[in-house]
C-alpha cells in the first residue's frame, strides 16, 4: 500500500498497538538512544518522542520489528514481495510463441509503466514551510552514542545525480552536523555517490543535492537496497507500494524530491573545498567508525510540512531497526539472485549477528561437485555482495532459518582441510578486522553433503553425527591457564564446535594455543574452535559470534589442522580476538564498542515510569560497560 505521508504510517502504527508516544521531556543527546537501545533489544514498539525541547516531534524504531517492517513496505509477509518479483520476472522473459502470449504481457508493461517517477508542477507538501534562514539544528538530530562526533541525521534519504548521464541516484549516507548550514556527508568509496562527486570533481562543478526526511517509509527503504548503478530507486519504491512516487522540483538546486516527504534539506558539496574530519560514530557494526575525511554539504535552503515529523533511527549492537532493513532486503532480493546470478539457489539468511557483510548462509539446490565453490565465487562478484567476509552454503532439506538446525547441518558435513576456502577482496569500509581499509580475507565454507569426488575419504562419512562431543573443561583450564572460560553449549547440542576466551599475551599466542589444544587431543572431535578476548562474556552464543565474526580475517585468522590421516577429523581455529601492534602487527586503529554512559543510564531508569513504556527494561550497556576497552572511540594501545 502506499502511505499518504509519515503521519499515515504513523496513525497505522498506532491502530495496530505498534507505537507509544512519549509525552516525558527525553533529551535528543544521548537519553533518546538509550531508551530505543533498551526497547529495539526486546522488539517492542515504534516510539514518537513529542516533547524533545524542539518544535519536531522524533520517530525512532518505526521498522524494528517484522511485524512494522512488513507494514512499511505494504506486506503481511516478506515473502510475498519475493514471489511477485519471480512472477514478474518470469512473464517478462519467458518465450513469448505467439500473439496471445505477447498480448499477455501488456498488463504488466502497464503496471511497470505506473511504478515510474513523476515530476509534478507546482509545490508540494513538503515545502508548505519554506525556512528564511534554513537552520538544521532546530530539528532534534540525535547524538546516538558517548564517543560520536557529534548530532548526526541517520535516516537521510540523498538525492544526487550523474552530471554526464543525468541518472538519478537515492542513498543513504549518515550526516555529522557541524552547524546551522553545514554537515558532512559520510559516503563511501564504492557508492554510486561518491562516483557522481568524482564526476562533477572533473568537470570542475559544484555538485546538487537534496535530502529527504519522513514520508511514505518506503522511500527509507529503498534509499538502503542494493540496487545495480543506474536502477532508479524510486521505480523499485513505485513496485513496492503499488503507485508511483510523485517528485517535486527543489527552490534552490536542480534536484527533485518526494512531495510528501517531511523534510527536505538542499544543498550542494564544492569538490575543489577541503573535506572536513567527520566522525567518530557509533555504527550498525556495533563498534564506532573512526574519524575520517568527508565532504562538506553546504545547507542552501530547508523546506517542511506543517506538521512535520522528524525521522530517526540507531544503530549499535544487533539487534536494532536496521537488522529488520537487513531482513527485508534478504527477502526482497532473494529473487533477482536466483533468477539473474545463482540458480541453483533455494533460500539466503543474513543473521542479525553478521551486522549484514559479515555473515551469510545460502541454500541451494545441488547437482554436481564443486557447486558450492561456483555459487561462493558468483555472490562475491555480486554487486554488494563482495563485501561479504564468510559464506556458507548448504543443500538438503535444513531449515536455515533455524540456527541450532543449521548449525548442526553444517557440523556434520564440513572437513575444515578439504571444506573451507580461503580469499581476499574488497570488504566493507566499516570492516576493521582487515589489516589494510577495505580489503582484506574472505572465507567459504561448503557444508553441503558431498559427492563422491568431493571427499577426502569415504570413511569420514557419518563420523560427525556419531563422535563423542564432550570435552573435560577444567583439564584444558588447567593445563593452559591462559584460557579464562570454555563455552560448549553447542557440543552439547551437538554442534562440533567450541568457542574459547583467552587472555592472550604473545605474539602468535592464539595459532600456538590452538596446534597444541588439537594435537593434545583435548579437542578430540571438535571440529571449530572460536578464540575471543577473556574480557568478553562468551557464555551468550548471539554476542560471541556478533564478537567473532567483526574481529575476524578468516584469511588471516584461520588456522588449520590437518588429521593425520584420511580416517579423522581435520580441524580449524578461528582467532576472533581484538588485533594489536605488539601482538598482531596490526597498524590500524581499533575501535571500542558501543555503551551509553552511566548518568545517561541512571536517568533513564529513573523517569522509566514517566514513559509509557510498560515494565521496567534494564539498559544492555550495563553488560557491554564491563567489556569496553580502555580509550575512547579509538581502543588505547
Amino acid at each position: 500500500m502506499a502511505y499518504k505521508n509519515l503521519q499515515h504510517f504513523i496513525e497505522t502504527l498506532e491502530k495496530n498497538n505498534q507505537l507509544v508516544r512519549i509525552k516525558e521531556y527525553v533529551n535528543p543527546e544521548l537519553e533518546i538512544t538509550e531508551i530505543t537501545d533498551r526497547v529495539s533489544k526486546v522488539y517492542g514498539p515504534a516510539l514518537l518522542f513529542e516533547n524533545t525541547g524542539y518544535d519536531f516531534p522524533l520517530l525512532i524504531n518505526s521498522m524494528g520489528n517484522y511485524e512494522r517492517m512488513c507494514m512499511a513496505l505494504g506486506v503481511t509477509h516478506m515473502d510475498e514481495i519475493t514471489a511477485e518479483i519471480e512472477t514478474l520476472f518470469k512473464t517478462l522473459t519467458g518465450p513469448k510463441e505467439g500473439l496471445l502470449d505477447k498480448l499477455k504481457m501488456l498488463p504488466k508493461l502497464g503496471q511497470i509503466a505506473s511504478w515510474m517517477p513523476k515530476v509534478i508542477s507546482g509545490k508540494g507538501e513538503c515545502q508548505e514551510v519554506v525556512m528564511a534562514n534554513p537552520d538544521i539544528t532546530k530539528f532534534p538530530v540525535l547524538k546516538c552514542w558517548p564517543e560520536d562526533g557529534g548530532p548526526f541525521i541517520t535516516l537521510p534519504v540523498i538525492h544526487t545525480k550523474d552530471p554526464l548521464t543525468g541518472i538519478r541516484n537515492v542513498g543513504m549516507y549518515r550526516m555529522q552536523i557541524f552547524g546551522p548550514q553545514l554537515t558532512a556527508l559520510h559516503w563511501h568509496k564504492h557508492k554510486v555517490s561518491a562516483r557522481h562527486f568524482n564526476e562533477y570533481k572533473k568537470l570542475g562543478q559544484k555538485m546538487p543535492v537534496a535530502v529527504a526526511l519522513g514520508g511514505d517509509p518506503v522511500y527509507t527503504y529503498a534509499a538502503t537496497a542494493p540496487l545495480p548503478d543506474g536502477i532508479d530507486e524510486y521505480m523499485l519504491a513505485g513496485f513496492l507500494r503499488k503507485k508511483k512516487v510523485e517528485l517535486v522540483q527543489c527552490l534552490t538546486q536542480d534536484v527533485q524530491v518526494p512531495a510528501d516527504a517531511d523534510i527536505i534539506i538542499e544543498g550542494y558539496v564544492d569538490p575543489e573545498e577541503d573535506y572536513i574530519w567527520e566522525g567518530p560514530f557509533g555504527d550498525h557494526t556495533g563498534y564506532y567508525s573512526l574519524a575520517d575525511w568527508y565532504p562538506k554539504f553546504h545547507i542552501t535552503a530547508i523546506t517542511h510540512r506543517k506538521n512535520a515529523v522528524y525521522p530517526a533511527t540507531i544503530v549499535g549492537i544487533p539487534p536494532q531497526e536496521d537488522a529488520w532493513i537487513g531482513k527485508a532486503t534478504e527477502r526482497i532480493f532473494l529473487g533477482p539472485i536466483k533468477m539473474t546470478m545463482v540458480p541453483e539457489i533455494v533460500d539466503m539468511v543474513l543473521p542479525m549477528e553478521g551486522v549484514f557483510h559479515n555473515l551469510v548462509i545460502v541454500k541451494i539446490k545441488k547437482d554436481y561437485p564443486g557447486q558450492a565453490l561456483k555459487v561462493m565465487n558468483s555472490m562475491w562478484g555480486a554487486g554488494q555482495m563482495m563485501f561479504t567476509k564468510m559464506i556458507i552454503v548448504v543443500d538438503g532439506d535444513v531449515n536455515i532459518h533455524d540456527n541450532v538446525a543449521v548449525a548442526k547441518y553444517i557440523s556434520e558435513n564440513v572437513d575444515p582441510q578439504n571444506d573451507i576456502i580461503f580469499s581476499q577482496g574488497p570488504m566493507d569500509v566499516l570492516d576493521h578486522s582487515c589489516s589494510k581499509m577495505a580489503f582484506g580475507g574472505k572465507m567459504g565454507i561448503d557444508a553441503t553433503r558431498k559427492l563422491e569426488e568431493e571427499v577426502r575419504s569415504t570413511t569420514l562419512a557419518g563420523l560427525s553425527k556419531v563422535a563423542d562431543l564432550t570435552i573435560q573443561v577444567s583439564e584444558i583450564q588447567t593445563k593452559f591457564p591462559e584460557v579464562k572460560a570454555v563455552n560448549d553449549v553447542m557440543l552439547k547440542l551437538g554442534v562440533s564446535l567450541v568457542f574459547i576466551s583467552v587472555e592472550k599475551t604473545r605474539k602468535g599466542h592464539i595459532e600456538e594455543l590452538n596446534k597444541q589444544l588439537f594435537e593434545s587431543g583435548l579437542l578430540k572431535n571438535v571440529k571449530v574452535a572460536i578464540y575471543l578476548e577473556h574480557t568478553i562474556d562468551i557464555s551468550d552464543v548471539a554476542d560471541a559470534v556478533w564478537r567473532f565474526s567483526n574481529n575476524v580475517d578468516p584469511r588471516r585468522d584461520g588456522f588449520v589442522i590437518k588429521a593425520a590421516d584420511n580416517s579423522q577429523i581435520s580441524h580449524i581455529g578461528l582467532d576472533g580476538t581484538r588485533k594489536t601492534k605488539e601482538l598482531d602487527g596490526f597498524e590500524r586503529d581499533w575501535p571500542n564498542i558501543l555503551a551509553s554512559t552511566t548518568e545517561t543510564i541512571e536517568h533513564i531508569d529513573k523517569i522509566w515510569d514517566k514513559l509509557g513504556l510498560g515494565q521496567f527494561i534494564s539498559s544492555p550497556s550495563l553488560k557491554y560497560q564491563k567489556q569496553l576497552y580502555k580509550g575512547g572511540a579509538v581502543v588505547e594501545e
